[in-house]
C-alpha cells in the first residue's frame, strides 16, 4: 500500500528540501510557542514558499485565539489547519470559517474510549489525526512531538468517513509495523526524524520517507 507522509515541525530550508526530495505529501509548521519547533509567521512564509503545489502545507496550532489565526494565515501560505489542543467541535467549525481553510483535528489516544472521541468531530473536521496521549505532569510534555506511541491495535480494522493519519513515536524502524497493525494510509512524524528536539536530521527524514515508499 502507498502511505502518505507528513513531516511535521519543519523549521529550516534544509529540512524542508529533504522532506520534498524524499516525497513527503504533507509538510508541517508549528505555531505553538512552547515547542522547540515553533516558527514565526514570517519564517513559515519563507519555508512555505519552497513547497510546490501538490504538497499540503499544514499549520499546527494548539487552542489558538482568533488573532493568532488571522496573523499566521495572513502571512504564511497554508493549505490545512491542524488543531492539536482541546478544541471542541464548535471551535473547529469556527476556525474553518475564520481561516477559510480545511481542518485536521488531533485526537489524543491512551485507550479505546479516546478513539471514540473522533466521532464527535466527523461532522466538522476534514481529517482526523490520532496521536499518543501524554500525561500533563510528564516533565517537558508537549501537545505532540513527544516521541511517545500508543497501542496501534486500537485503530485496527476501524474506518471513518474522513481520511485519518497516525502519529506518535514513529520512526523509520517501526513504521512498517505501525502501518501493518493500525492500517494507516497516512502517517505523521516529527521527533522520529530529529537529532534533538527541534533540530531535524536530513538523513533520518530520507530514511523515514524511504521506509514509507517501501511499504
Amino acid at each position: 500500500m502507498r502511505v502518505a507522509v507528513k513531516i511535521c515541525g519543519l523549521n529550516s530550508p534544509d529540512a524542508v528540501r529533504a522532506a520534498l526530495a524524499g516525497g513527503a505529501a504533507f509538510v508541517g509548521f508549528v505555531f505553538y510557542r512552547p515547542s522547540p519547533r515553533c516558527v514565526s509567521p514570517d519564517q513559515a512564509a519563507i519555508l512555505a514558499g519552497l513547497v510546490p503545489e501538490g504538497v499540503v502545507r499544514v499549520g499546527l496550532f494548539v487552542d489558538p485565539d482568533d488573532d493568532s489565526l488571522r496573523r499566521v494565515t495572513a502571512r504564511a501560505k497554508l493549505d490545512l489547519v491542524q488543531l492539536h489542543g482541546s478544541e471542541t467541535p464548535d471551535r473547529v467549525a469556527a476556525v474553518k470559517r475564520l481561516t477559510g481553510l480545511p481542518a485536521m483535528k488531533a485526537i489524543k489516544v491512551a485507550d479505546a474510549s479516546d478513539v471514540a472521541v473522533a466521532d464527535r468531530y466527523l461532522p466538522v473536521a476534514d481529517r482526523i489525526l490520532f496521536d499518543a496521549k501524554v500525561s500533563e505532569v510528564q516533565p517537558g510534555a508537549l501537545p505532540g512531538g513527544n516521541a511517545v506511541s500508543f497501542d496501534w491495535a486500537l485503530l485496527a480494522g476501524r474506518t471513518w468517513r474522513l481520511p485519518w493519519m497516525l502519529s506518535g513515536g514513529l520512526h523509520a524502524g517501526n513504521l512498517a509495523e505501525a502501518v501493518r497493525i493500525s492500517g494507516a494510509a497516512s502517517v505523521d512524524v516529527s521527533s522520529g526524524v530529529e537529532e534533538r528536539p527541534g533540530v531535524k536530521d536530513a538523513a533520518k527524514i530520507r530514511a523515514f520517507l524511504a521506509a514509507a515508499q517501501a511499504l
